[in-house]
């Protein structure tokens, strides 16, 4: 038995991320998922910020995949 079925190399350690430094990250994303949940399901008729149907027909099959009704 020349190779051992177990390899004996260590593997590196990964240092666990601490709550401080995933937070701003955590929240970047929650707002940026916020923002992107507006633009898909509510950016149309009475709420919407920008004018025109513009937005609205960029991102209209993605309201249709994710089951936002929009006409």
């Amino acid at each position: 038995m020349a190779n051992p079925a177990v390899p004996t190399t260590n593997s590196p350690v990964i240092a666990p991320l601490s709550l401080s430094a995933l937070a701003p990250w955590a929240v970047f994303v929650g707002i940026l998922m916020l923002v992107l949940l507006y633009f898909v399901g509510a950016e149309q008729g009475a709420t919407s910020v920008f004018e025109g149907e513009t937005i609205h027909e960029w991102l209209h099959d993605g309201r249709h995949l994710l089951g936002f009704p929009c006409h």
